[in-house]
């Protein structure tokens, strides 16, 4: 995973709602590639910036251009958490797209960790365009996703059962309503808790490019989980070019530790060579 000859170059790029911070590692010579990152979600993003920043100079080393966009109001661009929304951050995946496309003449895959493959996966949807794409830990379903974040609420403040449980029916109820939760000191508005709730892991039918599924699981990994198994089956079932992958390693987007699994990024590389 060799870094020589890399470059880094850090930008604003200009958006609704105000600039979004961009870093982009370019390789050495000529690109034989476009990636663009789709981060994961509120912590899992701090928890993942050593693992991913590996990855994208291992990807730029083999000779690929890899742009990581900080989405809105996630710390680095413009805007506070709560101005975010659903649909603004899928509109930013295709915001990077277009600029990878536009700068390198190539068209981009797609990187995607944790619930960034929900935006993926909407935009792919929407935009009906087919590009490769290396999924990491795919969250598959966004409702439960949103539903294991609030619970932090009740973690953080050491709430007994009853009240975890009252304290989540308050936070549901607030939501419902439409208001801002605040949770783990993130400020969850409507407009981005409604289309997370609504998120699937999905592939638009007839896809054509090629896209892989990663999961990380302790000990000697043999499979990825049923509920990832089964739909990648499904998947395959349909024609789709599309493949499971376990990887041995540590949960590293919610360690306390910040830790790495070189051997993600090893078969990450290996799976972007077969990927036209």
């Amino acid at each position: 995973m060799g870094a020589t000859g890399l470059r880094r170059e850090a930008f604003f790029m200009s958006a609704p709602g105000g600039d979004r911070f961009c870093l982009l590692t370019i390789p050495s010579g000529a690109p034989c590639g476009a990636l663009l990152f789709v981060p994961p979600f509120a912590e899992e993003l701090n928890k993942s910036r050593r693992m991913v920043g590996l990855a994208a100079r291992a990807f730029a080393g083999q000779g690929w251009a890899v742009l990581q966009m900080d989405l809105l109001g996630c710390g680095d661009s413009a805007g506070d958490f709560g101005d975010a929304s659903w649909q603004a951050w899928v509109d930013d995946v295709g915001r990077g797209y277009a600029w990878l496309q536009a700068r390198f003449g190539l068209a981009p895959a797609l990187w995607s960790l944790r619930a960034g493959s929900l935006l993926v996966s909407d935009w792919l949807g929407a935009s009906g365009i087919k590009a490769p794409w290396l999924a990491w830990q795919p969250v598959i379903n966004g409702k439960q996703h949103l539903t294991q974040f609030l619970r932090l609420k009740a973690a953080n403040e050491m709430l007994a059962e009853s009240d975890a449980r009252a304290a989540m029916a308050e936070l549901r109820a607030a939501i419902e309503r439409g208001e801002t939760v605040e949770v783990a000191g993130y400020a969850l508005g409507a407009g981005l808790v409604s289309g997370l709730e609504q998120a699937t892991l999905r592939l638009p039918p007839g896809r054509a490019a090629a896209a892989a599924m990663f999961e990380i699981a302790s000990g000697e990994a043999t499979a990825v989980s049923p509920a990832l198994a089964s739909l990648v089956a499904a998947w395959q079932h349909e024609g789709i070019s599309v493949s499971a992958i376990p990887v041995p390693g540590s949960a590293f987007w919610q360690t306390q530790e910040i830790e790495v699994v070189p051997a993600l990024i090893e078969q990450s590389l290996a799976a972007l060579e077969q990927m036209p």
